[in-house]
C-alpha cells in the first residue's frame, strides 16, 4: 500500500524542493496551495489541489486518508500585518490541526521557524538548546510560536505526534555572515523533514533545522533523536567570517520598526 503525505504550501519555495526530493515508488504526495501547481514533466505519482489552509472544508477534504501532514504554508517573510498573520498563519494553522484530528492524522511535521525565538541573544561559546523557550522578534516569529503550541495542545488532547521545525536559513548555499551557523541545505532539509515524518513516536519535539555547520550554536542533539544526519556545512563556502552571529538569533528581524516596514523576504 503507497504512503500517502499530505504537504501544505506546496508551491513554496521548500514545499517546491520537497515535492521531487521526497518522490518515491511507494509514496504519493498530495500537494496543496493557494497558488495553482502543473504535473512534472515525467507522470509524478501526486494528487494537485488548489486551496487556502483556511478552508476547513478544503481542508478536511485534503487530509482524509493521508498519513502524515508536512505543513509549511503561511506567509513566510516579515512585514505583514497582524490580522494576516492571525488569518494564514495562527487561523490557518489551527485548521490545519484540526482537519488532522478529523482525519485521523497520526503525525504532523510543523515548519516553525528560528524567529519563534529570536530575541534571545546569542552568547558567545554557548550552544542553544532545541526546546528554547519562546522569545520572538517580529509578528511572524510569534506566529510561528503560536503554531508550535497549537502542535503541543494537539498532541496532548489528542495523542497526535508532532514535530516542530524551527528551520533556519533555508538556501541553495549560504550568502550572508549569518549563515555560517543557520544555514539549512535543501539536501539536509530533505533529510530532516524525512526523519521528521520517519521517527517511531517522536510524541511533541521542537527540533532546530539547520545543517552541519562547523560553526553551529544550535543543538542537533533532538534531530539526532529522531534520526536527523545532516551532511552540508556552510563552511564549504567562502562567505565571510565578520558579524557572523550578531547579537541575537533573530538578526534583521530584530530591529526597531521591522513590522512596520511591508512585506520582505528574510531568514
Amino acid at each position: 500500500m503507497s504512503e500517502r503525505i499530505l504537504i501544505t504550501g506546496a508551491a513554496g519555495t521548500i514545499g517546491t524542493m520537497l515535492r521531487r526530493a521526497m518522490r518515491r515508488e511507494d509514496r504519493i504526495l498530495r500537494l496543496v496551495d493557494i497558488a495553482p501547481q502543473r504535473p512534472l514533466e515525467d507522470g509524478e505519482a501526486a494528487e494537485l489541489i488548489t486551496a487556502s489552509i483556511t478552508d476547513q472544508a478544503a481542508m478536511d477534504r485534503a487530509s482524509a486518508g493521508v498519513d502524515a501532514i508536512v505543513h509549511l504554508a503561511g506567509l513566510v517573510s516579515g512585514g505583514f500585518t497582524w490580522d494576516q498573520y492571525l488569518d494564514v498563519n495562527i487561523n490557518g494553522t489551527h485548521v490545519v490541526f484540526e482537519s488532522a484530528r478529523r482525519a485521523g492524522v497520526t503525525r504532523v511535521v510543523y515548519a516553525s521557524s528560528n524567529h519563534a525565538v529570536g530575541f534571545h541573544p546569542i552568547q558567545e561559546g554557548d550552544l542553544v538548546p532545541d526546546y528554547l523557550f519562546a522569545r520572538p522578534d517580529s509578528y511572524y516569529g510569534l506566529s510561528k510560536v503560536a503554531g508550535e503550541a497549537l502542535g503541543s495542545l494537539y498532541h496532548d488532547r489528542y495523542g497526535i505526534d508532532v514535530v516542530c521545525l524551527r528551520i533556519g536559513s533555508f538556501l541553495d548555499e549560504p550568502t550572508a555572515a549569518r549563515n555560517q551557523w543557520s544555514w539549512l541545505s535543501p539536501g539536509d532539509c530533505a533529510r530532516l523533514v524525512e526523519a521528521a515524518i520517519g521517527a517511531a513516536s517522536p510524541g511533541f519535539r521542537v527540533v532546530w533545522g539547520v545543517s552541519a555547520n562547523s560553526a553551529g550554536i544550535l543543538s542537533l542533539e533532538e534531530g539526532h533523536a529522531i534520526g536527523y544526519r545532516p551532511l552540508d556545512d556552510a563552511a564549504a563556502y567562502a562567505i565571510g567570517t565578520d558579524g557572523g552571529n550578531g547579537d541575537f538569533i533573530g538578526g534583521p528581524f530584530t530591529a526597531a520598526g521591522f513590522d512596520d516596514e511591508g512585506p520582505r523576504g528574510g531568514s
